[in-house]
């Protein structure tokens, strides 16, 4: 291993940049080493550290929908959509992006423990992983730190991770709400069909469910980035609220903060509040038919007018914020001012976080590491979808991708936010999820003590369904553990003590979407439940 090009060594060391300078530190840790330092000048990309490329790796991307999974690494191609192309990474060009801010492999744990200014990322270069802290174009008249980074050792890969996490939650300030709300969402049954009336009918029907939040997903609004306005047929935004509010439910709304629709008003208005390339608006990505733009993170213009406008949602009575699509805030480009795309990002973070003061914000398609402290919750997986699986192209959206980054993911529950798993799909029509799939996924949820939300047409949740969530709901408020992060079959054991039911067990096979879960409830008897197959066999024995 090497760190800065250099051996493991004692004391301070300068290194010239050519356009800047470094200064580093390594020292003694539990179970590891940490780097820490300093930057000054324009540094562009740094390598920071470089070692022998093991046979696999656990890895994904930057942000909430990147697949985190075992990687072989002999044959590793790293490939992306041209129109989608900063989904995975802010760098593509590079064609060889292994994994963003950490790695494991068997016994080792390396990671970036901030993302306040820089990027950090790993690329393979011939048969050597590479780290890197990419300062894109900024320039740093006087000096400032390094993102700190850690190698730890040990036997087992999960103790390590949840090691690296919480050096991660100390170092990057995590501060969420430990409350989980149960809630509603409409974006899984309704996508873009969504019509008022069908908020109306769920509404009432969610006095049949233990449903605490309401939120309403893309589908109301005028245009993306036109977010106080909504489409012929809705309300206006306030009355939307009020609807929700009067049913004794906590008013929850999507926006994408930082994406701005070539049609929209307030590119039409403001051309100049979008991040640039060559002078001209940068296409961050391509969706519902049209281009996107990023919003200019480091324009105080820009800034004013989303303090303004979530301080609007939140006086009309929202206090439950999805925001998604966040990554576009942190595509590399050219802004008003000399910022790294990392801190544009974090000043967009921090004025929603101003604006809307409590609320609860959960963060979608999001960078990682540069919110922490600023969201509640956090999707940490790819789409779910009404189906176990179409193949092997993570690209697509299925529970079964999705389910498996809640579980990869495990470990920043409870560290840097609440894990959003994505919406439970438990209705019993216009799904093709088999009732072992739908209780593969809620139970797992459960007992990974995630947040719950449901995303179904309520009238086509059956008895089965309700019994479902209900199982999955008393599986919650334990201590999860996942064994088998590096296996590559998809085979997984997750385990948690204390949960409302007891101390839980699920063996999950998630090629097959198949498991078998033990509970051992809290009783004057000991009772082992065990369920296998869609069925349920109970077992008593005097303690």
């Amino acid at each position: 291993m090497k760190v800065f090009g250099k051996g493991f060594t004692g004391g301070w060391i300068v290194q010239d940049l050519g356009n800047g300078k470094v200064e580093w530190n390594i020292d003694k840790v539990h179970m590891g080493w940490i780097v820490r330092g300093f930057v000054e000048g324009k540094p562009g990309r740094i390598e920071v550290f470089r070692m022998k490329t093991p046979h696999r790796v656990l890895a994904g991307g930057w942000q909430s929908w990147s697949p985190f999974r075992v990687f072989k690494t002999d044959g590793y191609e790293f490939s992306y959509q041209r129109s989608w192309m900063y989904k995975d990474t802010p760098r593509p060009e590079l064609g060889n992006i292994l994994s963003d801010y950490f790695f494991a492999t068997d016994n080792l744990v390396v990671g970036f423990l901030s993302s306040k200014t820089a990027h950090g990322y790993f690329t393979l270069e011939g048969d050597e992983i590479v780290g890197w802290l990419d300062y894109f174009d900024a320039h740093f008249p006087n000096r400032i730190q390094i993102e700190p980074f850690v190698i730890l050792e040990g036997k087992d890969t999960s103790v390590l991770l949840e090691i690296y996490a919480s050096m991660v939650a100390r170092e990057s300030g995590a501060r969420f709400s430990r409350r989980s709300p149960i809630g509603w969402c409409s974006w899984y049954h309704y996508f873009l069909d969504l019509k008022w009336e069908d908020i109306l009918k769920n509404l009432e029907l969610s006095k049949n469910f233990p449903i605490e939040v309401f939120q309403i997903d893309d589908a109301y609004e005028l245009d993306i980035g036109d977010w106080l306005e909504t489409k012929e047929g809705f309300p206006p935004v306030e009355e939307m609220a009020n609807a929700i509010s009067s049913h004794g439910l906590v008013a929850g709304i999507w926006t994408a903060p930082f994406s701005i629709s070539e049609t929209s008003r307030l590119f039409k208005e403001h051309p100049d509040w979008v991040v640039k390339e060559n002078g001209n608006p940068k296409v961050a990505y391509r969706n519902w038919g049209r281009s996107i733009y990023a919003l200019d993170l480091s324009n105080d213009e820009a800034l004013e007018w989303l303090f303004e406008t979530f301080k609007k949602l939140r006086d009309y009575g929202y206090r439950y914020f999805k925001i998604d699509f966040l990554f576009s805030g942190a595509i590399p480009g050219e802004r008003k001012k000399n910022m790294t795309p990392v801190q544009a990002f974090r000043a967009g973070m921090r004025t929603i976080r101003n604006a809307v003061e409590d609320s609860f914000v959960l963060g979608c398609g999001s960078p990682l590491l540069p919110s922490i402290g600023y969201v509640d919750g956090m999707r940490i997986g790819e789409d779910t979808a009404p189906y176990w699986s179409k193949g092997k192209d993570d690209g697509r959206p299925s529970a079964r991708y999705a389910l498996r980054n809640t579980i990869t993911r495990y470990f920043m529950h409870n560290k840097w936010w609440l894990n959003d798993p994505d919406c439970l799909l438990l209705r019993g029509k216009k799904t093709k999820l088999t009732s072992d799939q739908r209780e593969l996924y809620a139970y797992t949820v459960g007992i990974l003590d995630n947040m719950v939300l449901m995303s179904d047409d309520l009238e086509l949740v059956d008895e089965d369904g309700k019994r479902i969530l209900e199982e999955t709901l008393r599986l919650r408020g334990g201590k999860p553990r996942v064994e088998g992060l590096m296996e590559p079959d998809e085979k997984y054991v997750v385990k948690s003590d204390g949960t409302l039911s007891g101390n839980t067990r699920i063996e999950v096979d998630l090629s097959k979407g198949k498991y078998e879960m033990t509970v051992e409830e809290y009783s004057y008897l000991k009772k082992e439940k065990v369920f296998k197959d869609g069925r349920i066999f109970n077992f008593y024995e005097e303690e």
